[in-house]
């Protein structure tokens, strides 16, 4: 596991492709068990762990995930992201470039439950979510775009449905239109940066994940 911020409120990691962040219905180890156990060996504490989910990233999905370690810090949390005061960023690897170099979506989401998968739409449909996101193109390879995204709002599968409603599905993501899966079963998606107010201190905090370990990632040319 690989921790980016700690302090005695909140702690930051690196979530892999492939991990849960909660634990569900497969019975897999989530992250969170494995945070609580950093935390129980590091701290030498007695007893049972606190820690506070406040937000997930899909499962083949990798980057920075925020857990609270403090009931305080969960309350305040949770609000700062129920009111969209923790700024999250994303780069995704996409086949296709997008027409606009960068550019804001709006869409409405429709989330089917049994298919665990969001359908896009241009027009507000019954049980519609709206979901608004802005974008713009970093760098390009020889075969894919960059992509840096930033979240208006938080919706199911969000990121993946939208910039493949665009015409742009993320490499490897078959379940919105990728024509083949990654090696690892990860999608090419990573929660690359977070910033906000500390919910005690009231420090900024800007934590960034690094780039998974794959050529292809390392292969685009990012101006600073």
């Amino acid at each position: 596991m690989e921790v980016v911020y700690e302090d005695n409120h909140i702690i930051i990691v690196n979530k892999r492709s492939g991990e849960i962040v909660q634990g569900d219905k497969t019975g897999d180890r989530p992250l969170s068990d494995i945070v609580k156990d950093y935390i129980k060996e590091k701290y030498a504490k007695p007893g049972a762990v606190f820690l506070g989910v406040v937000h997930r990233l899909d499962r083949p999905v990798s980057g920075l995930v925020v857990f609270a370690r403090t009931s305080k810090a969960l309350s305040r949390l949770n609000k700062m992201f129920a009111e969209g005061e923790v700024h999250k960023t994303y780069w995704a690897i996409t086949k296709n470039a997008p027409r606009d170099s960068e550019g804001t979506l709006t869409h409405w989401l429709v989330r089917n439950e049994k298919q665990n998968k969001s359908y896009a739409y241009d027009q507000e449909k019954p049980n519609a979510k709206k979901a608004i996101l802005k974008y713009r193109v970093l760098s390009h390879s020889d075969n894919y775009s960059l992509i840096e995204v930033n979240l208006m709002t938080g919706r199911h599968h969000q990121i993946r449905c939208q910039l493949a409603a665009m015409g742009c599905p993320i490499k490897g993501d078959l379940k919105y239109g990728a024509p083949r899966s990654n090696p690892d079963g990860s999608i090419s998606l990573l929660s690359r940066r977070v910033e906000f107010v500390h919910p005690v201190s009231k420090e900024t905090i800007i934590a960034e994940a690094p780039l998974p370990d794959d050529k292809l990632w390392k292969a685009f040319k990012v101006e600073s």
